[in-house]
């Protein structure tokens, strides 16, 4: 029996799983860490911090599954997007926290550079918009605020990389200073039409091409761990970022299929093949997957806030003791008052990139309490979902075709509340899918590693192992779905900078 190990670091905790060669789910361990918030929209990680997080998961996860390093086939790796680390090209060690992919510090930044006319030719050669969101005004603001940071990456002594280069990195002992299409499409700093990092971009950002990472497929060769750092000599074999792991996890191998993944943010993807399909409705054209140098492109949509919310909920105002209460507590609210939760903590994602955009409750009275408050997260998300599926099924007409079914398949540890998700096929008006295995992004990091080993399906033949835990179909009335929609537009209308 061959085992692989995926490594999921994501943006509030690290996890590792182990899996058999039949993507059967064996032991895993979980790690939460230290957000950091220096300033009003500044998001920062510990670097180090998730380094030692991950090494502790992955020695957990193995003794849970009582297996040695040595038994492991291959590696995956997982990540949060777009968070950009700083390190050190003879050490591996990061010279700054790393800025994560919430973090809203260069908003002005993207202003000056939108109101110089530069989106255009940004949005042509990478399918993005330019939004703080995105890497590449990142490093640049590293490489203007950090001292003696641009005299250090000219000489060639600091590296810049998204979280799995730097995983990558420290796991090889500096021996491969690599990266995924997916990930590096999602910089700001990648031609996703040419399979390349853009030297117009470069220039623009002022960023040297040689500090960024070489990009290779999202199955395929990555390097070696060095054995001082896990005890054996294991390839690492598929990388790609969360939301195109939990792609390939939830088999959307064929172009109209679609998923969405609710995790601290909430990200649908939709298969376009082959063929970019250049958003009207400010979604981002991005690469799903790469797999033996063909690229797989799709649509996405992204909301910065899902999750947190809730997390906001139990950490920000004490109103829950866990997560996992706010289904029930939703189910008990009161019915009579429809109160409206627009999450824009950091901003509004897609459709309405508002950088300057700030969370908003509408609707509160002296019978509101927290029943209330925890339907209205869970609601936002679903209303977010919405706005989504709307803007990418007018981008997917436009470009001659249409959405293969209306059926959405979901991931994440939100999905889990049989409340949420039926609200949500009720505001869509289609049907919610569940797989069995919610950990969708972790399985999709060990199928492109097992992929590249040969220990796995084609994707034709996972596609079909896919496997259903549960179909939410829509009950709402269409004239108490049209209220309630028309209500969050207009709360969202009132939200905006």
């Amino acid at each position: 029996m061959a085992y692989l190990l995926s490594i999921d670091q994501g943006t509030t905790s690290s996890r590792a799983i182990v899996f058999n060669e039949k993507l059967e789910a064996l032991a895993s361990d979980q790690r939460e860490f230290t957000q950091h918030f220096p300033a009003p929209g500044w998001v920062e990680h510990d670097a180090a911090d998730i380094w030692e997080g991950v090494l502790s998961v992955i020695k957990n996860a193995l003794s849970k599954a009582d297996l040695t390093p040595g038994q492991l086939a291959g590696i995956g790796i997982t990540n949060q997007r777009e968070t950009i680390v700083a390190f050190d090209a003879a050490t591996g060690e990061p010279v700054h926290r790393a800025l994560v992919w919430q973090d809203r510090r260069t908003s002005d930044m993207c202003q000056d550079l939108k109101a110089a006319g530069h989106e255009a030719a940004l949005t042509q050669k990478t399918g993005l918009l330019l939004d703080p969101y995105f890497s590449a005004t990142k490093i640049a603001w590293m490489l203007q605020n950090i001292a003696g940071l641009q005299a250090r990456v000219t000489a060639g002594e600091v590296l810049f990389g998204t979280i799995d280069t730097y995983l990558i990195y420290r796991l090889t002992g500096g021996k491969s200073f690599t990266t995924d299409a997916t990930n590096a499409a999602r910089t700001a700093l990648y031609n996703i039409q040419e399979g390349r990092w853009s030297r117009d971009l470069s220039a623009l950002f002022a960023v040297p091409p040689t500090a960024l990472a070489e990009v290779r497929d999202s199955s395929g060769d990555f390097g070696t761990t060095d054995p001082s750092v896990l005890g054996a000599a294991i390839p690492i074999c598929g990388v790609a970022g969360d939301q195109q792991a939990a792609t390939v996890g939830q088999a959307c191998f064929r172009p109209g299929m679609l998923k969405s993944t609710y995790g601290t943010g909430c990200f649908a993807l939709l298969n376009t093949g082959t063929t970019p399909v250049m958003s009207h409705n400010k979604l981002l054209t991005t690469i799903a997957y790469q797999l033996n140098g063909q690229v797989t492109y799709a649509l996405e949509g992204s909301i910065f806030i899902a999750g947190a919310a809730v997390q906001w909920l139990r950490d920000g105002l004490g109103l829950i003791d866990t997560a996992a209460q706010t289904g029930d507590m939703a189910a008990a609210s009161h019915p009579d008052e429809p109160i409206y939760m627009v999450p824009a903590f950091t901003g509004l994602g897609a459709p309405h990139w508002d950088a300057q955009a700030r969370g908003a409750i509408y609707g509160l009275t002296r019978n509101t309490g927290p029943k209330e408050f925890a339907r209205a997260a869970l609601e936002a998300v679903c209303y977010q979902t919405a706005d989504l599926l709307t803007a990418m099924q007018a981008d997917w007409a436009a470009s001659g075709r249409e959405v293969e079914t209306a059926t959405l398949r979901v991931d994440g540890g939100m999905v889990a509340s049989d409340w949420t998700m039926q609200f949500l096929a009720d505001i869509l008006n289609a049907p919610v899918e569940r797989p069995k295995l919610l950990e969708t992004t972790a399985l999709g990091a060990a199928y492109l590693a097992g992929l590249h080993l040969d220990l796995v399906p084609s994707p034709d033949q996972q596609q079909s192992a896919w496997a259903l835990d549960q179909r939410f179909t829509p009950h709402m009335a269409a004239d108490h779905r049209a209220e309630k929609i028309a209500g969050w537009q207009s709360a969202v209308q009132r939200t905006l900078s």
